[in-house]
């Protein structure tokens, strides 16, 4: 609820600190624009609330074909119910606050501010450690070029066509039987400007049909390419050499993901007359399947 206020007091009058109205919309805010939301498995995230809780996820059992001819005694197999823990294990918080006295202010709309400008830097922090970890744990032979094996890539006259990159990354998903729908590939805006000079003219409106790009959650383009949905992120750790950017390719399937806005709430400053507004973001990610995600070190011109 709003704080209340005397006769006349006018410093942001509207109680627009109200801490449940606060949340409902920094949830909103974060989750229209964090990249990770949009491929992970976010299943997960409704049975979450409190830093420490875990939620277990049942893998998918496999089941062996055999060849079979007529008189063939059929062997029955156990189905096995292994299964993962996802534990929310991370967190990030903000912190603010606004003096009494502050009543020049009171026509900014503090709400909406202050909203988008919490969510955005809880999404910055999500999304920088989710992909740190995603790109931690390619499977090992999933890597190449700076930092793993295989030769390194760059653009230019000559050399490979973004293109083509993709094509590679798609290929190399099919040989590990990564489902094809529900893929992504996530990448620098270096890539994409190369993408965009590249002769093949992927992103050219003639070729996608899209009148303007679609820059929602940070993806390019609502059309699938090589089997891709195409993101761009400014969140990927810096490589262990200046000459070198990532791009990560993968399935929504490869790691889950589970946050929760835990608590936003307003108190009084002890120091001082204001008011502190404060905020807690939670959330967890575990490895699933470590195949359907594939990294590649881009040389830099």
């Amino acid at each position: 609820m709003a704080f209340a206020g005397a006769g006349g007091y006018q410093n942001l009058p509207s109680g627009n600190f109200s801490p449940q109205i606060y949340s409902q919309k920094v949830l909103k805010f974060f989750r229209t624009a964090s990249v990770v939301e949009d491929i992970t498995n976010t299943d997960y995230s409704g049975e979450i609330e409190n830093f420490g809780d875990t939620v277990k996820i049942i893998k998918e059992p496999t089941v062996t074909v055999r060849a079979y001819t007529r008189g063939t005694t059929v062997n029955v197999e156990d189905l096995a119910d292994n299964q993962l823990t996802l534990t929310v294990d991370q967190g990030s918080y903000f912190a603010f606050k606004v003096d009494d006295i502050e009543e020049r202010h009171s026509h900014v709309n503090w709400e909406s501010l202050a909203t988008s400008s919490g969510a955005y830097a809880l999404k910055e922090s999500f999304d920088e450690n989710i992909i740190a970890y995603m790109v931690a744990n390619v499977a090992s032979g999933n890597t190449i070029g700076s930092d793993g094996s295989g030769q390194d890539v760059g653009f230019g006259s000559g050399e490979v066509d973004p293109a083509n990159l993709l094509a590679n990354h798609a290929r190399r998903l099919h040989v590990n039987d990564v489902p094809e729908e529900n893929r992504w590939f996530l990448a620098s805006p270096q890539f994409y400007e190369q993408l965009g000079q590249s002769v093949s003219k992927l992103m050219a409106v003639e070729i996608t049909g899209d009148d303007a790009s679609q820059l929602r959650n940070g993806r390019m383009t609502d059309r699938i390419v090589h089997g891709f949905r195409l993101y761009s992120t400014n969140n990927f750790a810096a490589s262990s050499t200046s000459n070198y950017y990532k791009v990560l390719s993968g399935h929504m399937s490869a790691v889950a993901t589970a946050n929760h806005i835990a608590k936003t709430e307003v108190v009084r400053d002890p120091d001082s007359f204001a008011d502190i507004v404060r905020g807690l973001h939670v959330y967890g990610r575990k490895l699933l399947r470590s195949k359907a995600l594939f990294l590649e070190h881009i040389l830099v011109d």
